[in-house]
């Protein structure tokens, strides 16, 4: 099973993508929905966010993801504890997910998660390939306002996420997303047989070749 990472910075199309390669065959886990589970009445990251940042953000016995933005966007350090905080019980999620999928009988070829801070956090160095999604800032902001982000929100998001050219450097396949929505479905055609390559090549014990594919 080949284990791939999802990356993107803000309204990059990261969703998009996941949802084109699930429909080719992959399965797909989405960190951001793990963070919701953590974070609903009783879940297991309320407690810790309340320690830290007070009961205003946990309203009702759940957390204000609004509010908790507003909290540590424009606080590095803030951030810093509740990702010290969260992320180990994402990560755990994330792994019990990989193992459950590599269980399964027959498990996935392509076993995917999509994560906004795989670079940010080191994390991208657990999957056995990387794919970024790519497109300019401006880009980006402007489709975030469109689904009715608040401007100056999708620009200290893109602020406090590491930058388009750090993913990219990093990337195996790394996927531009600055184009038509049909843009996407295409490059997704394109690199689902990589992948599927790259799962082949893992169940016959070869190592993987090194990448650096634009789409």
């Amino acid at each position: 099973m080949l284990r791939v990472g999802l990356t993107g910075g803000v309204a990059s199309g990261k969703s998009t993508l996941a949802a084109h390669l699930v429909r080719l065959g992959a399965a797909a886990c989405d960190a951001d929905a793990i963070v919701g589970e953590l974070y609903r009445p009783g879940g297991a990251a309320v407690a810790a966010v309340s320690r830290l940042f007070g009961a205003a953000v946990a309203p009702d016995g759940g957390v204000d993801r609004d509010a908790l933005a507003a909290e540590v966007l424009a606080d590095g350090a803030a951030r810093e504890r509740l990702e010290a905080a969260v992320h180990p019980l994402v990560r755990s999620r994330i792994a019990a997910w990989l193992a459950a999928a590599a269980a399964a009988d027959p498990p996935p070829a392509v076993a995917l998660v999509e994560a906004a801070l795989l670079v940010e956090t080191g994390s991208f160095r657990d999957y056995d390939r990387l794919v970024v999604v790519t497109a300019p800032e401006a880009v980006r902001v402007a489709r975030a306002v469109a689904r009715g982000w608040n401007e100056a929100r999708a620009r200290r998001i893109a602020a406090a996420q590491a930058s388009e050219a750090e993913r990219a450097a990093l990337a195996d396949y790394l996927v531009r997303n600055d184009g038509e929505p049909e843009a996407l479905a295409v490059a997704a055609e394109r690199l689902w047989p990589l992948l599927l390559e790259d799962a082949a090549r893992l169940d016959e014990g070869l190592a993987l070749p090194a990448r650096g594919v634009t789409l």
